[in-house]
């Protein structure tokens, strides 16, 4: 679905990705996991387009995405959940889940995703007219991950959907995002910096550190490596 190849990307002409790979099948969960400043965001912004990159390339759905306009990826079914929610505190509720909807799938679908989206998050429905501003951080996130699936996505990204939460808040957010998948097959990008929640949860995982892919593989895989367990997971 998802094919980076050689990827390197920055600001201002100083990079911040160095060649990166990342492949991402349909119905797939991987996980992109490192340090701070490592460039995690930074890929999803290239994905997004809010980056320009400075090489390599980058396909989805067998489509150059790099050839296509920023505005426009939304409607090929790419939704990005970015870090820290960002979701508009002056609007609703409801207000953000149709701004969500401006996608082509997300308008031909709206009700029928409307009411999908509140069976799988109800705290959206029950605040449905309460400024998104005045909710607790962990509803922003279930707004900001509504918001996500209003526009009838393909490939979801999420960028750091813990950041900020309480950790006990942080497992009911994981816990849904796994119910979301296994309910409607999403395709799943994440960036997290808990690492031995999105490894549990991956079909296949990439750590990134200044700016490079230093490890692939299985969630499994990269759980059990010394290297991971030192650096990440404190064994």
């Amino acid at each position: 679905m998802l094919e980076i190849s050689n990827l390197s990307s920055g600001y201002s002409e100083i990079p911040v990705l160095h060649g990166v790979s990342v492949r991402v099948e349909a119905g797939q969960f991987i996980s992109i996991v490192g340090p701070n400043g490592a460039g995690k965001s930074t890929l999803f912004k290239t994905i997004s387009g809010t980056v320009a990159p400075m090489g390599g390339s980058i396909s989805f759905e067998g489509q150059d995405l790099l050839g296509i306009a920023p505005s426009h990826r939304p409607h090929l079914g790419i939704a990005h959940v970015p870090e820290g929610r960002q979701v508009f505190s002056s609007l609703s509720v409801l207000e953000n889940l149709q701004m969500g909807a401006v996608t082509e799938g997300g308008r031909r679908n709206w009700s029928r995703n409307l009411e999908q989206i509140y069976a799988w998050l109800p705290v959206l429905k029950e605040r449905a007219s309460q400024l998104a501003g005045t909710l607790s951080g962990g509803e922003q996130q279930m707004v900001a991950i509504g918001r996500g699936l209003a526009s009838a996505p393909k490939l979801m990204m999420l960028d750091e959907p813990s950041m900020g939460l309480a950790p006990a808040i942080a497992d009911f957010v994981f816990d849904k995002l796994m119910e979301i998948r296994r309910d409607s097959g999403l395709t799943v990008l994440l960036v997290e910096q808990r690492v031995a929640e999105a490894l549990q949860f991956a079909d296949r995982g990439y750590v990134l550190e200044t700016g490079r892919v230093v490890l692939e593989g299985t969630g499994e895989t990269l759980k059990a490596d010394d290297r991971i367990r030192q650096a990440y997971l404190g064994m």
